[in-house]
């Protein structure tokens, strides 16, 4: 695996030339705070935190393109400093509450603090993004994510899911499907739905390049123990396989 592209924003990486036909992302993969904005005190309680970032997605992002030989975008910076894996104008693109507090962050944002964030990080990694998708055609953006075993106070049973938005039942039934032949056990649009919206960067990027988006979740717990990797990544790398052999 090598970088072929560093920024501040984004890391592009490769395994055996990037010609597997899908494209994978990793949106929350970093939990920097790049200069010159630095942690407020009481914002600290948040530093490596799942509202920082996706604890071990890098991880899972990186080792299955290597698996694949897929070409990967990686984020560099936190998504409290913006998030790109929502549009411009939405809501939480600048999250201002976590666990219901204020984060400090983003509180009374100005104007032009995010013009900053948007044209310094969020606009550079879609940009990253979409000229990946023109240096290696293929047929699938790929996004990779994860999620905290407790949320709220409860547990949660979801291990790995796939979402996918109104358009793509069909190819999220069939990863799964692939997924299940490969011994794991997968939900479909856990612990949140596609379809509502929350694969905004996979799906802005196959609409731009006329291919398909997909994303995984994964639960974190399981997603930073190598011991599972190990295990559980050969099996995706092949439930990924099959499906885009059907593309």
């Amino acid at each position: 695996m090598r970088t072929v592209e560093l920024h501040d924003a984004f890391e592009i990486l490769e395994s055996r030339g990037g010609l597997f036909p899908a494209l994978l992302t990793c949106e929350h993969a970093s939990m920097r705070l790049p200069k010159p904005w630095e942690w407020p005190d009481q914002d600290r309680r948040l530093v490596g935190d799942h509202w920082s970032w996706d604890p071990g997605a890098a991880e899972v992002c990186a080792d299955l393109a290597r698996a694949v030989g897929a070409c990967a975008v990686l984020s560099r910076f936190t998504r409290l400093l913006c998030d790109p894996n929502r549009a411009e104008g939405t809501e939480n693109l600048f999250r201002d509450v976590a666990d219901g507090l204020p984060i400090a962050l983003n509180v009374d944002l100005k104007p032009d603090d995010r013009e900053r964030r948007l044209a310094g990080y969020h606009r550079p990694f879609h940009a990253a993004v979409d000229r990946a998708a023109l240096d290696h055609p293929g047929r699938l953006v790929f996004s990779v994510h994860t999620f905290s075993p407790i949320y709220e106070g409860q547990r949660r049973a979801v291990e790995v899911a796939v979402l996918y938005d109104h358009a793509e039942d069909d190819l999220g039934h069939r990863l799964v499907h692939a997924l299940e032949q490969q011994g794991l056990r997968a939900w479909h649009n856990e612990p949140w739905s596609g379809k509502d919206g929350l694969i905004y960067s996979a799906a802005r990027a196959a609409a731009a390049h006329g291919r398909r988006p997909l994303e995984l979740e994964v639960r974190n717990d399981l997603a930073t123990d190598p011991g599972w990797r190990e295990h559980a990544l050969p099996r995706i790398a092949r439930a990924l396989e099959a499906l885009v052999t059907q593309l």
